[in-house]
């Protein structure tokens, strides 16, 4: 496989492992697919989600570079109650997270621009701890920028990032060390996945860790369905621009033809299933091909293709959840409205 650059564009992200300008201290490996063979077979759930009905494509798809930045946006948005609710959680009970789990190894999915990571980090540097960081996402841009960035302000911090889907990322070998693991996936974004396939990313982060390590699950929970539809509504529509995004993704990632002006964003809450969906609908009757998946897909006019569903959870459910898959809840952190929760747990 050809070399990662870390400075390349969103097309070049293709290959295996590099080495910053942080040395020693900066490694990056690159598991997205980097031939069109790899491609197809990436795209494989592109063509199962255009070829059924209803319609419906992966959340992992929103997240090419300025997806990334879209979603980084959205973040600061007033409507958008998720992140700086999480943020006042970590601010406020980071030092007692550092100190139950202890020096560690922390290996995030879906870092971003480890904004409300930094309150981890920084707890375990106040605490004397020795700490490698593991960042997972999809961008490659986001995620080298990112780190480079955390070698300044971190001097000693040694940072191991992985450009690649979370499936592949757990599978992914890594240099051993000495102190216990501390996966964190945090954001929600375990709402993003349907129960069945939200039971097996929880089962592979448990097979991925050792008995004594640990899981830091933040997750969006149950509340008034006015507040959830105007986060995922917001005023300046951005929130539409990043949905839409994704089919501007999906043509650079597989020599694709959508037309953005000819789908729009609808976001709607459904009690029954206590979640948000998403859809991106189609304006007319159009046909759309991506070359790279030797695939051609028509739409009807107004036809709905489901793009993320956004799941509320109840602490209760949840926890028993993680204790069916060896890792029980050892202690739950929470805002004053219970809009949010943080879940440590500890595999048995």
């Amino acid at each position: 496989m050809p070399p990662f650059n870390p400075s390349a564009t969103r097309s070049q992200v293709t290959g295996s492992q590099v080495q910053g300008a942080g040395g020693d201290r900066l490694t990056i490996d690159c598991l997205l697919a980097a031939t069109t063979a790899e491609a197809q077979e990436d795209g494989a759930d592109v063509v199962m989600g255009l070829t059924t009905q209803p319609k419906s494509l992966p959340p992992k798809y929103f997240y090419d570079d300025l997806g990334s930045d879209l979603f980084e946006q959205i973040t600061a948005l007033p409507e958008y109650y998720l992140t700086r609710t999480e943020t006042a959680i970590l601010q406020a009970y980071a030092a007692e997270i550092a100190g139950l789990v202890g020096p560690c190894e922390l290996l995030e999915l879906g870092s971003g621009s480890s904004t409300k990571t930094r309150y981890l980090l920084n707890a375990f540097r106040q605490a004397g701890y020795s700490l490698r960081y593991i960042p997972v996402d999809v961008s490659g841009g986001m995620l080298e920028a990112t780190a480079q960035q955390l070698l300044i302000e971190y001097p000693s911090l040694v940072v191991h990032g992985v450009v690649g889907t979370y499936d592949a990322a757990l599978s992914h070998p890594l240099p051993t060390s000495p102190y216990p693991r501390l996966i964190a996936f945090i954001g929600s974004t375990l709402g993003n996945l349907a129960p069945v396939e939200c039971q097996t990313l929880l089962a592979q982060i448990s097979a991925t860790l050792q008995p004594g390590d640990y899981f830091l699950l933040g997750v969006d929970l149950e509340k008034d369905p006015t507040v959830l539809e105007l986060a995922y509504n917001d005023s300046q529509g951005v929130t539409a621009a990043f949905n839409l995004n994704m089919l501007s993704h999906l043509n650079w990632r597989f020599h694709g033809n959508f037309q953005l002006h000819q789908f729009q964003h609808r976001a709607v809450y459904n009690p029954a299933a206590s979640q948000v969906e998403i859809y991106i609908d189609s304006l007319q009757a159009q046909t759309v091909t991506l070359q790279r998946l030797n695939l051609v897909v028509n739409f009807a006019q107004d036809e709905p293709l489901l793009s993320e569903i956004s799941r509320k959870f109840k602490l209760s459910t949840l926890s028993e959840e993680l204790k069916a898959v060896n890792l029980p809840v050892i202690k739950v952190f929470t805002d004053k409205n219970a809009w949010f929760g943080l879940l440590l747990c500890q595999k048995a």
